[in-house]
């Protein structure tokens, strides 16, 4: 008995018993060790997604036009690109999100006297009014009846869109860290909602600590499993920690085109078989959001109760925008709920008909030379903090990070851009041989923004995802509301750290 004791305790001593410990490759220190600097690595874990969202599975595709431009627009030429994974809304914002986005603004400035940041963010209501139609009870009604709780929200401009993407951001990141307990609950909701006004909390103004929050008890204790260098609890978050969500955005144009065919898979939530590989679908491709099935691509061909529908939303000729009483064809006179109609095969609603959605780019006419063909996208004004307030006055009147374009001639020595104002790229060179001269010899600006998707008041083709309009971004429509998205990190294939980036070969015994 001595003996097997004995014997154990030699065991419980040996390496075997020992828990494996996270160490550098590089230097061979270890991670998350308090005797060796309690460098924090978290491991990689699944990525939850943020709320509202759906995870998009990039990769290459053929963007532009799927139909014959019978509109002689030539905007959209076709071209090869490709889109990293990333997340898109489910649905269209709706009044009611968009509601509660102005109940917080009128509780955090209104209250404290700043009543211009409220007014500046309400949709425009007299979008619905025509010289020629009674629209009153929507000019009235529309965004504020709880009949309309659901229905898209209309009459935002482009900016408008993109405040909401950050207010958005910050609420999730908040609720986050409350739930986390690195915000004290009481204290953050009682200082916020009742007039807090500049000091309201701002996801990077937090992570700058430009933003003093007041941590709960909880975070305090050993049991947190943050630590600082020595080996004390810590109670702020940084991003690298893996607790906050990433920004809120605009798609830009290639994501939202993407993300609205959603032909790469039959079903992106079900698991994908590692051995499977996918086939090219170029030659397959889609006009409108759903997979063609059948001669008729706008009404559900396969038999049963729904045989005949209309998929979406949209007008079919002049003076029918939903059919006959008794036989209505789409059942909408005006926009429908979001989550109305058919989804796409990446489970996202109305991304042909129902409202046109507002996007990041700024609009100009495709050619070959418009774009790259990796993450296309034009609208970049390359910025950095304005730091000449001086530490602790970081922040603007809304609480946000302020900050001013980078310095042309800081820029002088790079190789990938010289200048940080890269909107009129390749506008008027000898390059692209374009000129845009905003009122004399055309209607577009810098400030002309691209909209996609065909909406309720429109003809089917605009609801092919190749097809784009613009507008300006201080304008806005009854038929035009937005989606946000969010950029993705990590492999692409999965939101699950079980997959990674690259193909892994299994290693080779040495044959002797």
């Amino acid at each position: 008995m001595v003996w097997l004791l004995a014997l154990t305790g030699s065991f419980a001593s040996c390496s075997l018993f020992k828990k494996k410990v996270d160490k550098s490759t590089a230097t061979g220190w270890n991670y998350n060790d308090k005797n060796q600097g309690n460098f924090n690595v978290p491991k990689p874990k699944d990525v939850v997604t943020a709320p509202g969202l759906v995870f998009v599975q990039g990769g290459t595709f053929t963007m532009g036009a799927t139909q014959e431009d019978v509109m002689s627009d030539w905007n959209n030429i076709s071209r090869r690109v490709t889109i990293s994974s990333f997340f898109i809304d489910k649905t269209e914002v709706a009044n009611v999100h968009y509601r509660e986005y102005l109940y917080w603004l009128e509780n955090v400035f209104g209250t404290a006297g700043m009543d211009s940041v409220v007014d500046q963010a309400k949709p425009d209501s007299l979008v619905w009014r025509s010289e020629l139609a009674f629209n009153e009870p929507l000019v009235e009604y529309y965004f504020r009846h709880p009949s309309y709780n659901y229905y898209p929200v209309v009459g935002v401009n482009w900016k408008q869109a993109t405040d909401y993407c950050i207010w958005r951001t910050d609420r999730v990141n908040e609720l986050t860290l409350m739930n986390k307990g690195f915000l004290d609950k009481k204290t953050q909701l009682k200082k916020e909602l009742n007039g807090a006004g500049q000091d309201n909390f701002n996801s990077q103004a937090y992570m700058l600590g430009e933003y003093q929050a007041v941590p709960g008890k909880e975070v305090t204790k050993k049991s947190n499993p943050l630590k600082d260098a020595q080996g004390r609890p810590r109670t702020t978050v940084k991003f690298e920690d893996g607790i906050m969500f990433g920004d809120y955005r605009l798609p830009t144009e290639a994501e939202w085109e993407y993300a609205a065919y959603g032909y790469m898979m039959e079903n992106p939530q079900k698991k994908r078989n590692r051995k499977e590989r996918g086939e090219e679908v170029v030659a397959n491709k889609q006009i409108y959001a759903w997979k063609n099935d059948g001669y008729d691509n706008l009404r559900y061909t396969k038999k049963g109760s729904f045989q005949g529908a209309f998929l979406a939303n949209f007008k079919r000729g002049a003076g029918d925008n939903m059919g006959v009483a008794g036989g209505l064809n789409d059942n909408a006179d005006i926009p429908g709920e979001v989550a109305s109609y058919f989804p796409n095969g990446f489970g996202l609603y109305n991304m042909s008909g129902n409202v046109s959605e507002w996007v990041a780019d700024v609009f100009r006419p495709l050619t070959s030379l418009d774009g790259e063909d990796f993450n296309t996208f034009r609208g970049n004004v390359f910025k950095k903090i304005d730091r000449s307030g001086g530490e602790g006055n970081l922040r603007d009147d809304k609480g946000r990070i302020k900050m001013v374009a980078e310095s042309d001639s800081a820029l002088r020595n790079r190789r990938n851009y010289q200048r940080s104002y890269a909107i009129n790229y390749n506008d008027g060179d000898s390059v692209s041989g374009v000129n845009y001269g905003y009122g004399l010899t055309t209607l577009i600006s810098d400030k002309s923004r691209v909209f996609k998707g065909g909406s309720w008041n429109d003809r089917a083709y605009w609801l092919s995802p190749g097809a784009r309009r613009y507008l300006e971004e201080e304008q806005s429509t009854n038929a035009l509301g937005f989606r946000c998205a969010m950029s993705h990190y990590g492999a692409s294939e999965s939101t699950s750290s079980a997959i990674k980036s690259g193909t892994f070969f299994p290693p080779r015994r040495n044959k002797r």
